[in-house]
């Protein structure tokens, strides 16, 4: 059931892209070449629509076949719905900021109060009390949905790289899911993974299409919900799970919040200094670089998994030693800038006679 869900999802994407392709250039949904992008021509995005109706579709007919009433999934179904509207928008007419911010919040209130997916309580780590969110479990819930949304649209830039990482991340939580014995998050994420799977035969360097906002956003919304279902209302190390899991986008976007206060810049400002514009100058190339990034995502992908069986203490150390190894590592590349520079300042210091 699982691996036919995951199939026709793959067939699905590879029929539809071509005409979502089509349709994007008759409505106008085109990416132009800039300074800020690596491509040389005009590109049709809005690519994931066929990474949505895919998934719908598939959704629909494995979801009748297997549950006579699925009437609870419809938030999760409305949610998407929502994301991809204020995607397909972005695409064509470029949308400002603030609608495009408040498309999200609509779509992550919609799953949260409608579909009643709220992080209420963590346990807590060495201690028997649990901490309770009360009436900040809504927001909280809302701000992790928003946040990975963005985290997944920020690291949209270079072919494939967002769709090559999305998959990872769903590939980690569908294992998860299994191992804990969660069919049904285990079969969307699967059904998303067929879907983006079709489309990147033709997101893969070199690109005939892009997924656009439509498809980047849709993939945010599907991951935050799914890491929630899969791992809320449990213990302080189990919420850290999705964090590792979802790794490369978020602190891609951690320090590119950083890298905006450091030099001084507004936080929504748009830049060329994303982890692959710094392996790129490096001299890695657009395809080494996509690569690079994926084994990167799993790594962490395989680490969370080997965290959701840790103990206590080699949770603790496993986060420890993670936390250290990205710090190097952006600093090694210059995510920030090339200046920021501490823990390395201070070994090199250490390391002096």
């Amino acid at each position: 059931m699982l691996i036919g869900a995951l199939l026709v999802a793959f067939l699905l994407s590879i029929f539809l892209t071509p005409f979502v392709g089509k349709l994007a250039f008759k409505l106008g949904a085109t990416d132009k070449p800039s300074e800020r992008k690596v491509h040389s021509k005009i590109m049709p995005r809005m690519g994931g629509l066929a990474i949505f109706l895919s998934f719908f579709i598939t959704f629909l007919l494995f979801m009748k076949l297997f549950m006579n009433d699925f009437r609870e999934q419809l938030p999760l179904l409305v949610g998407a719905l929502v994301i991809i509207l204020i995607g397909m928008a972005d695409d064509i007419f470029e949308l400002r900021a603030a609608p495009k911010f408040l498309g999200q919040v609509l779509a992550a209130l919609i799953i949260v109060l409608w579909g009643g997916l709220e992080v209420e309580f963590i346990n807590l780590p060495f201690f028997t009390d649990t901490l309770e969110f009360g009436v900040l479990s809504i927001p909280i819930t809302i701000l992790w949905i928003v946040s990975i949304i963005n985290a997944i649209n920020l690291i949209d830039g270079l072919d494939g790289l967002a769709g090559g990482v999305s998959t990872i991340a769903l590939v980690t939580i569908a294992t998860m899911a299994l191992i804990k014995g969660d069919l049904f998050v285990a079969m969307v994420a699967l059904i998303v993974i067929g879907s983006t799977l079709g489309f990147l035969k033709y997101n893969f360097h070199p690109a005939k299409i892009f997924m656009g906002d439509t498809g980047a956003l849709f993939l945010g919304y599907i991951i935050a919900v799914l890491s929630l279902l899969g791992f809320k209302n449990v213990t302080m190390i189990s919420l850290i799970v999705p964090i590792i899991i979802l790794g490369v986008p978020i602190s891609d976007t951690f320090f590119a919040i950083i890298r905006r206060v450091v030099n001084k810049q507004p936080i929504s400002a748009a830049d060329k200094s994303h982890l692959h514009h710094c392996l790129i100058n490096l001299g890695f190339t657009h395809k080494q670089t996509v690569l690079l990034i994926y084994a990167l995502a799993a790594c962490f992908g395989l680490a969370a998994i080997i965290f959701s069986f840790a103990t206590m203490w080699g949770a603790l150390i496993l986060v420890t030693g993670l936390l250290l190894i990205i710090e190097i590592f952006v600093e090694k590349i210059g995510l920030v800038n090339s200046n920021y520079q501490p823990l390395l300042k201070m070994l090199n210091f250490k390391n002096k006679p």
